[in-house]
């Protein structure tokens, strides 16, 4: 796994050990940000669930903003902070240790962006993009990445986009729409 374009470009990133998390292969990676295009430079985006924060480091690499990312599990958290120092990307980041819906619910801001890769057998991602909703800025996009045969939920206030399938991976688009 390594950072594809952007100033940390060929950087390898480190997993944490472990089913815990499912890094995102590169031919995906390429294909989401071929898909998000001129979203990304001066971004403010948030990784949900970050992994290894992979797609937000791939964000940052490619001009982001600044990018939040939201993670639980002390290895995965440990990664993060890691691939951040090593790409050299950690001043526009925020890491932080906690529960995605505890997160959303005293975070402040808005994000332009966001990222989410749930648990796949966490199926019920319905209360995360509801947290979710209301941090984001009119016609900000999400990216979910989950199992293809997991429904997403529907939401009001975000419009299913588009949506491509690698495998058993599935990536669902969905805006902000002006509801």
């Amino acid at each position: 796994m390594r950072v594809i374009a952007g100033t940390a470009r060929g950087i390898v990133l480190t997993a944490p050990r472990g089913r815990a998390t499912r890094p995102i292969t590169d031919r995906v990676k390429e294909t989401l940000f071929a898909i998000l295009a001129d979203r990304v430079p001066a971004a403010r985006a948030i990784d949900l669930y970050a992994g290894s924060g992979a797609i937000g480091i791939e964000a940052l690499s490619r001009g982001a903003m600044s990018v939040d990312f939201v993670e639980r599990d002390r290895s995965a958290l440990a990664a993060v902070r890691g691939n951040l120092e090593r790409t050299h990307l950690s001043t526009s980041a925020g890491v932080h240790g906690d529960d995605v819906e505890r997160f959303l619910a005293t975070a402040n801001g808005a994000w332009s962006l966001a990222f989410l890769d749930p648990p796949y057998e966490g199926r019920d991602m319905v209360t995360a993009l509801l947290a979710l909703r209301p941090h984001l800025e009119p016609g900000a996009m999400v990216v979910v990445k989950h199992f293809w045969r997991t429904e997403i939920p529907a939401v009001d206030g975000l419009a299913p986009v588009r949506q491509r399938r690698f495998g058993e991976t599935m990536l669902t688009f969905l805006e902000v729409d002006a509801r």
